[in-house]
This record gives C-alpha cells, structure tokens and sequence, in this order.
C-alpha cells in the first residue's frame, strides 16, 4: 500500500494523558502510519506507554524494532534510551547522541522524517518541558510537512507546545481532542509535491544515524562558540534557525539555547556543591592538623580555618539565592495568541 502521509508525535511531560486522547477518535483503519517520541527515562521497558496506547485506542501499537518496515493503521513508540529515526519504508533505532539532554529527541525524529518524506509528513508537538520539539517541527514546515502543536493553555506542561508558537507559526493550534479529529481529516488528503530538502537538515539527519565525530559535517551548520558541550566537553558550534538559537558539537550532542542554559546551571550548581564540601573538609582538616602534636600551631589554623569558614558561607549563599530565585521560564510572550489558531497555507 502507498502511503499518502505519516504522522510523528513528539511530547514529554504529562504525554500519556495526552497521546491517549489523541488517538481515541482514530479509526480502526487509519491509513497512516504514527511515529511517537515519548520522553522516557533510559531504566524504563516503555511497556506501560504502549498498552495504554493499546487499551485507548483502535489501532496496533508496538516497540519500534530497528530496521522493520511500517505500515499504515499502526503506532510505533520509540524505545527508550534509543532515538527512533525514519527512512524509505523502514525504521532506524539509533544509540546516537543525546539531543536536548533526551535520547529518544523528537528533533532527530521530526528532521529524519522530512528528510524521507517531505510533504507527506505531519508533525504533532504535545505538552512537555522546554522546547524539544520546535526544530524539528520547523524542519517539517521547510520540507513542505505540515505543524500542527496543543494549545499551550490547555497542555498539562505548556512550554514544549508554546515554544514551537515562538519560534514557527504552525498550520494548526488545537485542542488534543481537536487534533485527533483533525489527522482523521489530513490523511485523505493528497500531499503536495515535496520542496527540495535543504541541506543542514540533510546534515543534521545523517549526523543522528551514522553516530560518528564528524567535525566537517558541523562546521558549515553554523559558527564555533567558546561554549563547551555539557555532554562530552567538546567545542560547540552556533546555529541559527529563524529567532531559534541552537548549539551542537563534532560529536552529535545539540541543544536549543534555552536547554543549553538549563544544562550550564545544573552543572555550576553541581560544581559549587563539590566547592562547598571541600572547604569544609578543609577546614575539619586544619582543625584536626592544630591539634596533633607537632602540628600547626592554633593562631595559625584558627586563622585558615575562619578563612574557609568565609568561602563556606559565601558559596551557601549562593546556593540559597539560586534556590529562592530560579531561572525564569523558557516560555515568552508568543507572537499571536495562541488560542483557536488555524492557519491554514495555500500548498495545504
């Protein structure tokens, strides 16, 4: 059978609710195939994902297996801690590096899919945290795809839906309910002919299946920073999508600007922790030291020992004002409201 489109699915957190909704309304013989991206940690089997997908809907819905070929009327979850990505009539699980600290990424999903597909491609952006998610789905709008996301106001975690708003218009904006009712409608129709795919997302796609150091394949993305990769401390390079920053290194790790700086402030935080502990066994140890015979005399330690105690409350300082004064959101003023979207463009 001839496929006209396909649909991938990207959400995180408060998914479950949402992925089952969606697919209620689905019919039995839906005639495309869907792809779903489910942040899950990497110590989970991902089965409670899929027999609840079973037990709320009509359609098949199974593990994705590397290399099996897909079929229309059924649901393919990515496997946890694998990257699920799609080729000519055929699946790819990949080991590849995380992106936007999650393996599986929507992102790598959303781009393999245009690469493939190009205008047959419809892309779903559910509720989640941060903004994994809005480059894919602008890689599908490039390809001729069309983006559909959740309305923010009614997604159980609106900064994933709200951020694609920020960075693209989508074609439609919708309920989760709305959004079953509406693939059910866009699988009839023809698909327009396919755009030519540009090429940083031809590269940005065979960057997340080959798992290979490539530094050739990142330098023409975009410019060299002096930022290091939180992942493999690499060099990063900056890309820029529209208003969307992105940073990715030679080794496959990719962040938007938004999860980058989450990355950085867990990181410093971890480091002013460590910081914390040594200066207080520093300080036990002079104090220990001043006390043995021959040791340091107890001006001298007393001294040092005040001199760690110092740093000790300035780091806790830190720490307690980073805890009362957490970073803001990641989500900003969207350029239209939201609410009732639908934008609909002429190729559609």
């Amino acid at each position: 059978m001839k496929l006209n489109r396909m649909i991938v699915v990207g959400t995180s957190a408060g998914g479950l609710e949402a992925l089952t909704r969606l697919i209620a309304p689905l019919a039995e013989d839906f005639p495309a195939p869907i792809f779903v991206v489910q942040h899950l940690a990497a110590d989970t089997s991902g089965k409670v994902l899929v027999e609840t997908l079973r037990k709320h809907g009509r359609l098949g819905c199974e593990m994705a297996v590397d290399g099996e070929r897909f079929q229309a009327g059924r649901i393919y979850v990515a496997p946890p801690d694998h990257h699920m990505l799609i080729t000519k009539g055929k699946i790819k699980i990949s080991k590849g590096a995380r992106e936007n600290r999650s393996r599986p990424g929507i992102d790598p999903l959303f781009r393999s899919a245009a690469v493939a597909y190009g205008a047959q491609v419809i892309g779903v952006v559910l509720t989640g945290y941060l903004d994994d998610g809005s480059s894919g789905l602008l890689a599908i709008q490039r390809c001729g795809g069309i983006c559909v996301v959740q309305q923010p106001a009614e997604a159980m975690y609106p900064d994933m839906p709200q951020n694609a708003l920020n960075n693209l218009t989508p074609d439609y904006c919708l309920s989760v309910n709305d959004i079953g009712e509406l693939l059910t409608k866009l699988v009839l129709q023809p698909a327009p002919k396919s755009p030519p795919v540009p090429a940083d997302i031809i590269s940005e796609a065979l960057i997340a299946e080959r798992v290979v150091s490539d530094v050739t394949a990142v330098e023409h993305l975009g410019d060299q920073v002096p930022f290091n990769c939180p992942n493999c401390n690499g060099v990063l390079w900056k890309m820029k999508e529209g208003s969307m920053l992105r940073y990715r290194c030679h080794t496959g790790h990719a962040f938007t600007a938004a999860v980058l700086l989450a990355e950085q402030t867990k990181h410093l935080e971890e480091t002013l922790w460590v910081a914390l502990r040594m200066f207080e066994e520093r300080k036990n140890l002079l104090r220990t030291m001043a006390q043995a015979p021959g040791g340091l005399t107890s001006r001298s330690a007393d001294e040092r020992a005040k001199e760690s105690q110092v740093h000790i409350e300035r780091i806790r300082s830190i720490l307690l004002s980073s805890s009362k004064s957490p970073l803001p959101k990641v989500t900003q003023k969207p350029r239209r409201s939201a609410r009732g979207l639908r934008v609909k463009r002429e190729s559609a």
